[in-house]
C-alpha cells in the first residue's frame, strides 16, 4: 500500500479561477464540480461554486480546491502572523507548498507561471543551498517555495 499527501485548499469563491490558473502553470487535467452538480438545488446561492476540484499533472504535481459555502470576498487560504524580532518585522505563514524538481530547467517554468500577479518573498536563483530557490505568493493567496533538489552536505 503507498500513501501520497495532496495539499487541499480552501477558497471563498475562487477556486475556479485558481484551478484554471494551476492547471496552466502545472499542466494535466483538471477536474471542477459545482454544488449545483451534487444536487444543491438551482436558485441557491453557491449553486455555482466548487465543492470538489482538482488539478492532477503527469509531472506528479496535484493540488485539490473547493469553495468554502456560504463565505464571498477575497481570498484567503490562512493569515500569515507578524512580530517583531531584533527590530525587524517579521511574516510567519502558516504554510508552504513548496515545488521541487532536479534541474533549474524543469522547475524555471514553474516559477515564471506563478510569478504573475504573485508577491515575490525571496526572488528566483542561485541559493547558499540549492542550485535555485525562490517564495513567493500568488495572486490567491497561496505562497509557494520553488527549488531544485540539492543533496545535504551537513
Amino acid at each position: 500500500m503507498s500513501l501520497t499527501a495532496v495539499a487541499h485548499l480552501n477558497f471563498t469563491g475562487q477556486a475556479r479561477e485558481a484551478l484554471a490558473f494551476y492547471q496552466s502553470v502545472f499542466g494535466g487535467q483538471a477536474t471542477v464540480v459545482t454544488y449545483g452538480a451534487f444536487g444543491l438545488p438551482a436558485g441557491l446561492p453557491d449553486t455555482d461554486k466548487v465543492v470538489f476540484g482538482q488539478v492532477t499533472a503527469d509531472n506528479g504535481f496535484s493540488v485539490m480546491a473547493y469553495d468554502v459555502p456560504g463565505t464571498d470576498g477575497p481570498a484567503t487560504p490562512a493569515a500569515p502572523s507578524t512580530h517583531r524580532e531584533n527590530g525587524t518585522t517579521i511574516t510567519r505563514e502558516p504554510f508552504f507548498l513548496s515545488v521541487r524538481g532536479a534541474t533549474v530547467d524543469e522547475v524555471s517554468p514553474v516559477w515564471k507561471g506563478l510569478a504573475e500577479g504573485a508577491t515575490v518573498i525571496e526572488e528566483f536563483g542561485p541559493a547558499q543551498w540549492a542550485p535555485a530557490f525562490g517564495m513567493l505568493t500568488d495572486r490567491f493567496g497561496v505562497t509557494w517555495i520553488i527549488d531544485v533538489a540539492a543533496e545535504y552536505r551537513g
